[in-house]
């Protein structure tokens, strides 16, 4: 029997919320400093970065230590979700009114539904759920450590060492630059409540992240995008349950009150990967249908090398992708630049 609709729907997608603390940026600036890897191509130079371990007393200094070798930025962005907390009082009177289980509950990323048992057994101290859950979480370089930390540490032992490094670092590095921190978030998130307006909310996380490209998932039903002036130029995600969390870096014209004058940086490059004769030419061609790197070349006659460099060129402005192969035009990034252009030339 043949089956036909009679009507449409589109497909269900998560809503989007804006949010964002100082306490959320001190998290994130523990984190970004105590990641070897990745704090030699933070924005921050150099100098600033010495600047700001001159200012570290030798408490947070022991503490950041701590975080380096057992990842517990972790754990204090995953509590900092439980509630929002205004100030670092708030926060350590929280942190002293949970009990054990709680606490331990609430410092463990949601694993998905399938592992919410196990996540519950290991709360309550299953050394055997501790193994399947390690285990099942092999493929992540972090989680299986992380797991096995949280069962073993002492939660009062903890508690101490997040309420410490928190506080510390909010009076050596936050509380001398609040006024300033706080205007480049709020600037950032006026910005983004005028573009969250005009896309949908796919379009919106895309733009707001500079290319992250999130499809709705059965069991999220939020995103939230929380801004971040530390940890620029990275995006660093979470999962809570039932929702997705992207920490975004500040975009640039909202570093300072004259940034109205600063293009983002994406539109500008994207503008860049527009304004040559054979980038335009590669987008038509692969507009119509995808194509590989050798159809190219032998399309446009050109050779492998130049026609890979000018794909480099589109694919770093989020205007191509490729999957198996072949490159294709990346629509929703190509749509959004008219918006892009109107939000910095404040046209309504």
């Amino acid at each position: 029997m043949d089956i036909f609709s009679i009507g449409s729907r589109e497909r269900e997608t998560y809503s989007v919320e804006l949010k964002y603390s100082l306490l959320w940026e001190a998290a994130l600036g523990i984190a970004a400093i105590t990641n070897d890897a990745l704090v030699e191509t933070l924005d921050l130079t150099k100098e600033e970065r010495e600047m700001m371990k001159a200012s570290f007393s030798p408490e947070l200094k022991k503490h950041l230590e701590y975080v380096k070798e057992y990842n517990t930025w972790k754990t204090l962005l995953q509590l900092l979700h439980k509630e929002d907390f205004n100030d670092i009082p708030s926060f350590v009177s929280f942190l002293k009114g949970l009990s054990d289980e709680e606490f331990k509950s609430a410092a463990i990323p949601y694993l998905g539904k399938q592992q919410e048992e196990l996540t519950a057994q290991l709360v309550l101290g299953s050394h055997e759920a501790l193994v399947n859950l390690q285990d099942k979480t092999k493929g992540n370089s972090f989680l299986p450590d992380y797991l096995g930390f949280i069962f073993k540490t002492d939660p009062q032992e903890l508690k101490d060492h997040l309420a410490t490094v928190l506080s510390e670092w909010v009076q050596a590095v936050v509380v001398p630059k609040e006024k300033e921190i706080l205007a480049v978030l709020e600037r950032d998130i006026e910005s983004k409540q005028r573009m969250k307006e005009k896309l949908n909310p796919e379009q919106f996380v895309e733009f707001a992240t500079d290319g992250i490209k999130y499809l709705p998932e059965p069991s999220v039903f939020k995103v939230i995008l929380i801004p971040h002036f530390f940890y620029r130029p990275w995006n660093v995600e979470a999962d809570l349950k039932g929702t997705k969390v992207f920490y975004y870096p500040v975009a640039n014209e909202s570093l300072s009150p004259d940034s109205k004058y600063i293009p983002n940086k994406m539109m500008v490059q994207k503008y860049k990967a527009l304004g040559d004769e054979t980038r335009l030419k590669i987008l038509k061609m692969i507009t119509e249908r995808p194509r590989s790197l050798q159809e190219l070349t032998n399309e446009l006659e050109m050779g492998k090398t130049t026609v890979h460099h000018h794909l480099k060129i589109l694919k770093s402005a989020r205007l191509v992708s490729d999957s198996l192969s072949k490159y294709s035009t990346n629509v929703q990034s190509l749509n959004l630049l008219d918006e892009e252009l109107q939000l910095f030339l404040k046209m309504e």
